[in-house]
């Protein structure tokens, strides 16, 4: 969770909101990514979309079964869709999204087996969004 916490610093100093996302694949990180939504100007850049095609394309295939996503924020409903797509059998992330997290609006996009687990490094991860928030206005 720390190098998912180092991509949302990234992300963070871009101007970006502050979300980043690491994938492991048997102990190894094959992706890493932070949101890229007004760099890109796509709504669809977020962190865990950015880092499911980096993993895919570096397992040379569509499904992340071998895999966990570590990620600062919970993840929306389209990118928990994603997720179950790519068949990911583990997530973990910092803090609930309390206003567009999966877990209220789309509670079984995951796959079935997918396993969650929420509050890993939860007070830093929700102190930087909070932060960039609050620079914001």
């Amino acid at each position: 969770m720390r190098k998912a916490l180092q991509e949302a610093e990234a992300a963070y100093d871009e101007g970006e909101i502050p979300i980043g996302a690491v994938i492991v694949c048997q102990d190894h990180i094959i992706a890493r990514a932070h949101n890229l939504t007004e760099t890109l100007n796509d709504v669809t850049a977020h962190a865990e979309m950015q880092a499911i095609t980096m993993a895919a394309n570096e397992l040379g295939g569509k499904y992340l079964t071998d895999c966990t996503l570590y990620v600062t924020v919970e993840p929306c409903a389209m990118c928990a869709g994603a997720l179950g797509w790519s068949q990911i059998p583990r997530v973990v992330y910092g803090c609930r999204d309390e206003k567009r997290g999966f877990s209220v609006y789309a509670p079984h996009a995951l796959h079935p087996k997918c396993t969650v687990t929420g509050g890993v490094l939860e007070n830093e991860c929700r102190e930087l969004m909070q932060q960039f928030f609050k620079d914001k206005r």
